[in-house]
C-alpha cells in the first residue's frame, strides 16, 4: 500500500453547528439546496436526501424575511448544520442568526456600514456562529474590476483581503473563506496566493462548474490538485445537477486521493473483449443497489483473470470473472465460487453481511475498550 504523500496546511479550527473545518478536522462536503427556501417541505426533504449521501453540512438561500422565517421552521427539522447564504440585507443575517443559524455566508463589505457589519458580528458572537466569506471572480467589486481589467488570482485576493480585514477589525475570526472561480487555472491560483496569507480554513469550489459530467471533471482538476498541495477544509462541487449528485462526486474525489472515505471504494475494469460478464452493467446496478452504504469498504470487480487476482487481493472483497463461476477473494484470501449470471445478487449479499461483520466487531472492541478503562 502506497502511503498517502498529502500534508494539509496547518489552519485554524472552527465549527458549523455540530461539524468542525479547518485543524485536524476531516474535510467536510457540503452543498446548497435549490428548492424555492419557502418551500419548507421540498427543502427538508432536499436537505434529506442529501444527509442520506453523506452531506456534513447544507446552504440555504435566504433572499427575504419571509424565507428567513422559512429557513427557521427548516432548522426544526433536519440535523445538518446550516449555512444560511445571506447577500446585502443585513437585517435577513440578523434574523437567521436568531433562528438557528449554524454558519452566515456573508461578505462584509456588501453589507453598508461599519455599524451594520458590527451588529452582525455581534449576533454571530452571541450566538457562538461561524460565517463564510465567498469571494467569486463574477462579482468582484467595481474598483477591482477597474484595477485589474478581469478577474485574476491578484484580484480575487484583494476582494478576499478586504473582506477579512473588515473582520480583523471586529476581533473576529470564527470564519473561513471562499475565491471561486469558473476557470481551473484561476481557481487554483486564487486559492493558492490566499493560503499564503491566511490561517483560515478555505472552502473549495469552482462556481458555475457546468453539467454534471464538465462540472465534475473540472471540479475534480482544480480540487483534487489544490488537495494534493494540502490545501482546503471543506468543499463544494458546484453542478448544474442535483445536490445530492454534488455530495457524491465530493466524496469521490476525497475517496481517491485518500483523504476521507465514504461507502464502497469500487475498484471496476474498463470494459474489454476479455470479459467473461457484462461488467458496465453489473457496475452499473451494484452502484444503485448500495448507494445507501456509508461504512468504508473496497469492492473490486474484474471481469477476467488476468488483472482480476491481482486488484481482488487489495481489496474488502474481490471478484475474479469467470464462466460459468467467478472466483471470491475476502480480505485478501481466496473464499469460493460464485454463479457468474448472479454476480449483482451475490457481491451486494457478501457486502451487506460484511457491513454486520464490521458494525460487531466495532461494538466488541468497544466494549473491550469500557472495561479495560
Amino acid at each position: 500500500m502506497i502511503e498517502n504523500p498529502i500534508k494539509r496546511r496547518p489552519t485554524r479550527k472552527i465549527r458549523v453547528g455540530s461539524v468542525y473545518v479547518g485543524g485536524d478536522a476531516p474535510i467536510s462536503i457540503q452543498s446548497m439546496t435549490n428548492t424555492e427556501t419557502c418551500d419548507v417541505e421540498a427543502t427538508v426533504a432536499q436537505i434529506q436526501r442529501c444527509v442520506d449521501v453523506g452531506a456534513d453540512i447544507m446552504r440555504v438561500s435566504v433572499p427575504s424575511m419571509e424565507a428567513a422565517q422559512a429557513f427557521g421552521e427548516i432548522r426544526k427539522r433536519v440535523t445538518v448544520p446550516l449555512v444560511a447564504d445571506i447577500h446585502f440585507d443585513y437585517k435577513i443575517a440578523l434574523a437567521v442568526a436568531d433562528l438557528g443559524a449554524d454558519c452566515l455566508r456573508i461578505n462584509p463589505g456588501n453589507i453598508g456600514s461599519e455599524a451594520k457589519i458590527r451588529e452582525v458580528v455581534a449576533a454571530a458572537k452571541h450566538h457562538d456562529i461561524s460565517m463564510r466569506i465567498g469571494v467569486n471572480a463574477g462579482s468582484l467589486e467595481k474598483d477591482i474590476q477597474k484595477k485589474y481589467g478581469e478577474p485574476t488570482g491578484q484580484a480575487l485576493l484583494e476582494s478576499a483581503m478586504r473582506h477579512i480585514d473588515i473582520l480583523d477589525r471586529l476581533d473576529f475570526q470564527e470564519f473561513k473563506v471562499s475565491v471561486k472561480a469558473s476557470n481551473v487555472f484561476l481557481t487554483m491560483d486564487a486559492y493558492r496566493l490566499l493560503s499564503e496569507q491566511i490561517d483560515n480554513p478555505l472552502h473549495l469550489g469552482v462556481t458555475e462548474a457546468g453539467v454534471y459530467r464538465t462540472g465534475s471533471v473540472k471540479s475534480a482538476i482544480a480540487l483534487g490538485g489544490l488537495l494534493m498541495e494540502g490545501i482546503g477544509d471543506t468543499m463544494r462541487i458546484s453542478l448544474a445537477a442535483e445536490p445530492e449528485e454534488e455530495i457524491k462526486i465530493g466524496f469521490d474525489i476525497l475517496k481517491s486521493l485518500s483523504l476521507r472515505s465514504n461507502g464502497i471504494n469500487f475498484i471496476a475494469c474498463p470494459s474489454c473483449s476479455r470479459q467473461e460478464f457484462n461488467v458496465i452493467k453489473v457496475m452499473q446496478t451494484l452502484e444503485e443497489r448500495l448507494e445507501d452504504v456509508r461504512t468504508p469498504m473496497d469492492v473490486s470487480v474484474i471481469g477476467c483473470k488476468v488483472n482480476g487476482p491481482g486488484e481482488a487481493k487489495e481489496a474488502d472483497i474481490g471478484v475474479v470473472g469467470a464462466a460459468p463461476r467467478s472466483l471470491v477473494y475476502r480480505n485478501g484470501e481466496k473464499s469460493h465460487l460464485i454463479d457468474t449470471n448472479q454476480l449483482v445478487d451475490e457481491i451486494e449479499a457478501m457486502v451487506r453481511q460484511r457491513i454486520v461483520e464490521l458494525e460487531e466487531a466495532k461494538a466488541k472492541e468497544i466494549i473491550r475498550t469500557s472495561f479495560s478503562e
